[in-house]
Parts: structure tokens; C-alpha cells; sequence
């Protein structure tokens, strides 16, 4: 069949909302590669963060590179969610990739650190979109039953995302110039051929019906979640430089409380106008969800962000080859999905996998509570991984599904939108918290190391031995141990310096860094202790058989 008979039978599937299987997959490979690239921007950026920051001289702005597009990014998604309900998915989500593939062209030829993390914002306000209506487009093409079968796709998108981001970004970052242009920068210009790719597909064979509704746009609504969101957004990224209580950081708070107080009130008065109408949470499923999707998010992202820098610190491998050594835990979340999507197609049940996916990550952290030591090999980490991994891979793709299918279909647009907001905020705060948590034990750790019998012994042997004091590998830790333990007691920075050091003297900084790690898997395994309470008290509504755009279709037609 010709790309011209495919586009018309794409066309003619959307008049009546049925898609089929071959149909759906050629929608799926362009959404797949628009949230491909909103994914690996987010953490394909770190390894090549510090390159980048020397070329536009401005390395103590970098973290505002971020923090920009996690910002904009967090921001956008509800309300991408109600214009796509408004103005239909297709247009919405095109214009989503147009700005973010501009924002990559500008971000690409910025020429200071100021205009990298303005165009960052810029670039995230397309991210956005590419996110949450990438998943709303599949609720609108594929019924709830067979949706997680199809969602679990875009997971292994995110986890690969998650793997491959550090590596491209390290090997681009080392490359001097590609095709007259510096290395770095093609880690944002890459999106561009990416992006014209997912431009093309949508285009070409997305053709979702949809029923306009007069409705009022929100811009109070869109205002004040900007008003509530953005200061406690900063504060969860810069609180730890900041000060938790210092004036800037009670400012945030204070800002951030009257705009969720403002937005609660301004929802409540535009009903079912409002970005995200407050009607929607009166399904006790749907509001239980949107809290366990939160602490989902909370204690995900707390462990996963301790994980690589642990497989860093303690086992000298390198940011860029830390993508790598994380397979084990992109592994878990891929054979998990997979399974569970298959299962709830074939038997219509996922309230289950909230169940056994708070319970398996629970034991992934306690786990790791209770096997992690400075010296054990990686292999005994990996099995923590896989924990972790099997424990995500039930959760994510559930809880959108659980979300999708507790609202009627003209509110799919802001129950995805909401249930992706809910999690990147619980994400942000527990990055934020277990930083925190991280840093502010991690120096007093390691000068207690540094007190323990075998660790003197230890250092006093690698000190007396001419085969180490001559290895270049040892000259730097060597010079931090003159300077004192505590001149390098924050490795989370910068751990270069053990990097093929010896073992010996790696070790007081290996051992402060793990105890300081079981504090923070001990907390998120709580957090997700929780979760697993919340998850017996969520109603599972029985699956719908029909896509939201053949509910649509059929209403219109009754209408009529």
C-alpha cells in the first residue's frame, strides 16, 4: 500500500475512531520518537553539562540550564491537556513539536550560559506537550483495555531514554567539532532530523476525530498554576544552595501556598471550563490514583537518582558509562511492563499491579538497605536494580491507565495531563528531599570513615607502597588526603578523583558515601510503604472496550 493510500485510510479509521492494529502503530512510531526526545533531553544534558559550561564560560549558572526546562516542561502539561480537549490532540501536539525542535535550534547555537537556559525554558515549553499528549493520543485511539499493552512501548522509550541520555551526551561533549560545529551542540541539534521524523508521521497518519466544545479558556487557571507551581519548583532545585529557611526559600513557599489556595478557588468558579476541572476528582478512584501517582513519583525518582551516583562514587565508573551499567533496572521496568500490559489486556484486572509494584519496589529498597557495603561486587547491586526496575514497570503505565479509565472521554486530555503533572512534582520533591538527605550527611560520613581501624591501616599500606605513590591514577586522591578527607567530602560533585585510584584509599570516601545511601533507600522505601497502604483503597473501575475517539464518534453521531 502506497504512503498516499495509508494517510487516506488513516483519515477514513478517524471518521468513525477505529484504528487498526497496523494503523495504531504507525501513529505510535511518531509519538514514540516526539516523547523519545523530551525524555532523553532530560538527562542528556548532565554528562555533557560541565563541557558545555567552560565553552560559555558561566559554570556556576549551569544548574539554571536544568532547572529551566524541568520548569517549563511541568508547567505546560495540564495545560497541553486542555487545549488538546479544546482545540483537538492533532494541532496541539504538532505545535508541541515545532517548539520544541526551535527551542533545540536556539539552545544548539546559544552563546552564554544566560541564553542556553533561557532557550532551555524555551525548548521545554515543547516538552511539555510531547509528554502528556503523546499518552492522551493513545487513549484516544486505543481502548483502556488493550492501552497498557501499547503504553508500555513508550516506558521502554523512557527507560532507554534514561540509559542511552548520559552516554550521547558524554561522547558528544568529547567530540571537538562535527561538521564545523562544536560537539556539545549537536546534542541539541540531533533533535532536529528527530523531530522533522515525528513531524512527518503525525502529519501524515495521526487523523484523530474530535468534537469541538465551546468552551472559555482558562488563562486565571493557566496563571495561577504557574504562580503555585514555579516557586516551589525553584525551591526544590535550589533549596539546598539557598537554605531550606532562608529568606528567598520561605518567600517560595509563601508564593507557592497563595497559588494553590488562588488556582483551587479560580477551578472551582469555571467548573467544567476550569484547566483542570475540579469535577474530575469526585471519582474516588481518580483522586486516590493522582495521590499514590505522587509518592510513585517521589520514591522513584529519589532512588533512581541516588543509584547511578552510588555505581560513580563507589565503583569508579564514569558519568558517561553509568547509563550502561543502569541496564539492569531498564531491563526490570521493560519485562515488567510488557507483562503487566499483557495480563490486564487478557483479563481486564490492574488494580493487582499496584499492589505487587509498591510491594516489589519496597524490597528493592529494603534490599539495598540491607546489602549494600562499600565493597560488594556491582552484580549484588544489579539485583537491587532489577528490583527497582520490576517494581517501576508495574506502577507507571498502571496508574496512567487507572487514571484514563476513571473519567468519561471528553476529560481524557486533562486526567493524563494530571496524572503526569502529579508525578513529575512528586519526582522534583523527592530528588529535592533526598539530595538533601544525601548531602547533608555525607561529609560527617565520611570523616567517621576515616576514624575506622581498618581504613588507617588500609591508607597507612597504600601510602608506604612506591607502586602507588607513582601511579598517576593516585595523584589526585593522594593530594585530596594532604589536603584533609574533608576537602573532598562532597564526591556527589565532582568524583573524578577516585576514578582508578587505589582501592585503599578510595575506601573512607566509597564507605561515607554508602551509609549516607541507606538513609535515603530507608526513607523511599517508606515513602513507597505508604504507597502500598493507598493502593488497597483504590476502586478498580472495570476497563472500557472502546478507545476515547470511538466514544466521541458515537456520541457525535447520536447527537446528530
Amino acid at each position: 500500500m502506497s504512503s498516499t493510500s495509508r494517510r487516506e485510510a488513516a483519515k477514513l479509521a478517524a471518521q468513525s475512531g477505529e484504528m487498526n492494529h497496523k494503523q495504531i502503530w504507525i501513529v505510535l512510531i511518531g509519538l514514540m520518537s516526539g516523547m523519545f526526545l523530551a525524555a532523553l533531553d532530560q538527562s542528556v544534558v548532565s554528562a555533557a553539562m560541565r563541557t558545555i559550561a567552560d565553552d560559555l564560560g558561566g559554570l556556576s549558572l549551569q544548574a539554571w540550564a536544568t532547572t529551566a526546562y524541568l520548569i517549563t516542561s511541568t508547567i505546560t502539561t495540564p495545560i497541553y491537556g486542555k487545549l488538546g480537549d479544546i482545540f483537538g490532540r492533532r494541532p496541539v501536539f504538532l505545535a508541541a513539536i515545532i517548539i520544541f525542535i526551535l527551542g533545540s535550534v536556539t539552545t544548539g547555537f546559544a552563546t552564554s550560559m544566560y541564553e542556553l537556559a533561557a532557550f532551555r525554558a524555551f525548548q521545554g515549553l515543547g516538552a511539555g506537550g510531547l509528554f502528556s499528549l503523546a499518552l492522551t493520543i493513545v487513549a484516544d485511539i486505543v481502548p483502556p483495555r488493550e492501552r497498557a499493552r501499547y503504553q508500555g512501548m513508550f516506558l521502554a522509550v523512557f527507560g532507554s531514554s534514561s540509559l542511552l541520555g548520559p552516554v550521547i551526551g558524554g561522547t558528544l561533549a568529547g567530540i571537538d567539532e562535527f561538521l564545523f560545529v562544536e560537539g556539545w551542540r549537536w546534542i541539541f541539534l540531533m533533535n532536529i532530523p528527530i523531530g522533522a521524523l515525528s513531524l512527518f508521521m503525525v502529519i501524515s497518519f495521526l487523523h484523530v476525530p474530535h468534537t469541538p466544545r465551546k468552551q472559555k479558556i482558562d488563562w486565571w487557571g493557566a496563571a495561577t498554576i504557574i504562580l503555585a507551581t514555579v516557586p516551589l519548583l525553584l525551591v526544590a532545585e535550589q533549596g539546598r544552595e539557598w537554605g531550606w529557611g532562608s529568606t528567598l526559600a520561605i518567600a517560595m513557599y509563601v508564593t507557592g501556598a497563595i497559588g494553590i489556595v488562588s488556582f483551587i478557588l479560580i477551578e472551582k468558579k469555571m467548573g467544567e471550563s476550569a484547566l483542570i476541572p475540579l469535577s474530575i476528582f469526585k471519582s474516588k478512584t481518580f483522586a486516590r490514583t493522582q495521590v499514590l501517582g505522587f509518592i510513585i513519583g517521589m520514591g522513584m525518582f529519589g532512588g533512581m537518582i541516588i543509584i547511578p551516583l552510588i555505581i560513580q562514587v563507589v565503583y569508579g565508573v564514569s558519568p558517561t558509562m553509568t547509563g550502561f551499567m543502569m541496564l539492569p533496572m531498564v531491563l526490570g521496568m521493560m519485562v515488567s511492563t510488557v507483562s503487566a500490559g499483557r495480563i490486564t489486556a487478557k483479563t481486564g484486572k490492574y488494580r493487582i499491579f499496584f499492589n505487587t509494584g509498591t510491594a516489589t519496589l519496597f524490597f528493592g529498597y529494603l534490599y539495598m538497605v540491607l546489602v549494600l557495603e562499600a565493597d560488594i561486587p556491582l552484580w549484588v547491586v544489579a539485583m537491587g536494580m532489577v528490583l527497582v526496575g520490576l517494581g517501576l514497570g508495574q506502577l507507571m503505565q498502571t496508574t496512567m491507565v487507572a487514571s484514563q479509565n476513571a473519567v468519561p472521554a471528553k476529560d481524557i486530555g486533562v486526567a493524563t495531563s494530571s496524572a503526569t503533572f502529579f508525578r513529575q512534582m512528586g519526582g522534583t520533591l523527592g530528588v529535592a528531599v533526598f539530595m538533601s538527605i544525601l548531602f547533608n550527611q555525607v561529609a560527617d560520613k565520611i570523616i567517621e570513615a576515616f576514624s575506622k581501624p581498618e581504613v588507617v591501616a588500609g591508607i597507612q599500606q597504600a601510602v608506604q607502597d612506591p607502586a602507588v605513590l607513582s601511579d598517576p591514577a593516585n595523584k589526585e586522591i593522594l593530594g585530596v588526603l594532604q589536603a584533609g578527607g574533608g576537602a573532598a567530602s562532597d564526591v556527589t560533585n565532582d568524583s573524578s578523583f577516585l576514578i582508578g585510584a587505589d582501592d585503599r584509599l578510595t575506601l573512607p570516601f566509597r564507605m561515607g558515601f554508602v551509609e549516607s545511601s541507606l538513609t535515603v533507600f530507608l526513607i523511599a522505601g517508606i515513602i513507597i510503604g505508604v504507597g502500598f497502604v493507598i493502593s488497597w483503597f483504590i476502586k478498580e473501575v472495570p476497563l472500557r472496550d472502546k478507545s476515547a475517539s470511538q466514544e466521541a464518534a458515537e456520541q457525535a453521531g447520536m447527537s446528530h
